[in-house]
């Protein structure tokens, strides 16, 4: 699949389970979430932007989680063993989200080295969910953002977050 930028003998395909897009070689039968070596980026993301499709009343958003001691499940692929307070998480989170609106770096980027939530390999990428499908608070906040607009600080029993609108 030239025109999505991947290398020969790859292509890309949707998992039904997770609905999101993989990358799979026929020929080796490999498949993976990530891009493989050798893609094109920018031509990936022009083929995805122009073959996929968000399902109705749904929309996309990326976090970055800092979970505490009290958050429902104090810990994460990064640390076993959460102990840091509430506040602690909001401080924390506090300096990322001034990082980020500097423009200094992503929320995806510093999600993918930050974050608490296992979205984080997937630069904190959610993928489409609709109404009903993430805790109240988050959910009330995202629907609310703009594409391409990141949030204050948001509490969850997960923890507390930042969120980005992507679609």
């Amino acid at each position: 699949m030239a025109d999505a930028g991947l290398p020969t003998g790859w292509e890309v395909r949707h998992s039904n389970s997770k609905n999101l897009p993989y990358f799979f070689n026929a020929s080796s039968k490999e498949s993976r979430w990530e891009p493989p070596e050798g893609t094109d980026m920018d031509s990936l993301k022009e083929y995805m932007a122009q073959n996929t499709r968000k399902p109705e009343g749904k929309i996309r958003a990326a976090h970055l989680l800092v979970k505490h001691k009290d958050s429902r499940r104090p810990s994460s692929w990064k640390e076993q063993n959460i102990t840091r307070t509430k506040e602690e998480a909001i401080e924390i989170l506090k300096g990322h989200e001034a990082r980020i609106r500097s423009g200094e770096v992503s929320l995806g980027d510093l999600a993918q080295a930050e974050s608490d939530c296992s979205s984080a390999k997937k630069h904190g990428d959610l993928g489409p969910f609709g109404k009903g499908e993430m805790q109240k608070e988050f959910e009330e906040v995202a629907f609310a953002l703009e594409p391409g607009q990141v949030s204050n600080v948001v509490e969850t029993a997960s923890g507390v977050h930042l969120i980005q609108r992507l679609e």
